[in-house]
């Protein structure tokens, strides 16, 4: 109970007045969002800024059940960023290092998605450069495979690594979009799945409007 008290205090405090009157945000078809699950939400990833635009985008009383899927070695380094990241974020740790097997590897996500959470990924694996796709690494395939009608909803963010970029701590005020496209459910390809996705990616940007303008 304590535990969702200071997520939602977090949230409605600090999270959502930066992200809807410290951002300039533009959200288009936020209808399209998972509202219950098991459900996974695919985005692309550029700054640590994407976690709590996509979080805040819940409605407090929601936000226990939304849970995204972070680094270990990132987010378990210290032991107040764990306490952090695990109690007031609620993240899913995930080892990138390679130490722990396949089945091992999404247990905890396995066992959330059963319990009807919706999971926040990044199948780019890690931050690249701003606004820039990086490849798509099959994991997600393999956990949206895990369990029966579990639907993967592509999300698109851009501005956001130009708001908070890699290795930059201060945020600063600039015009971001989030884009919610359609929800996928996997076949009997990893890589056919992992093609599609990308292309729904790469036509969510094309609807940004801050990309539009740098063009």
């Amino acid at each position: 109970m304590f535990d969702r008290i200071l997520k939602q205090a977090f949230f409605l405090l600090i999270v959502k007045p930066v992200v809807f009157i410290g951002l300039g945000l533009n959200i288009w078809h936020r209808e399209r969002l998972p509202l219950c699950g098991p459900a996974i939400i695919a985005a692309n990833h550029n700054s640590h800024l994407d976690t709590l635009v996509l979080m805040a985008l819940y409605p407090l009383r929601d936000l226990p059940m939304v849970r995204p899927v972070a680094a270990a070695d990132y987010f378990m380094r210290n032991r107040f960023l764990a306490w952090f990241a695990l109690k007031v974020i609620g993240i899913i740790p995930l080892d990138r290092a390679g130490q722990t097997a396949r089945d091992a590897l999404f247990a905890e996500c396995e066992q959330a998605l059963s319990e009807g959470q919706i999971l926040l990924l990044f199948p780019e694996g890690s931050r690249g450069d701003p606004e820039r796709l990086q490849p798509l690494k099959r994991g997600i395939y393999y956990l949206a495979k895990s369990g029966a009608g579990i639907g993967v909803t592509a999300v698109v963010m851009h501005g956001l690594g130009r708001a908070m970029p890699k290795g930059d701590a201060l945020i600063v005020p600039f015009n971001c979009d989030v884009v919610i496209g359609e929800t996928y459910y996997p076949q009997d390809d990893a890589q056919a799945f992992i093609d599609t996705l990308r292309s729904a990616f790469e036509s969510l940007l094309a609807m940004c409007l801050t990309r539009r303008h740098l063009d």
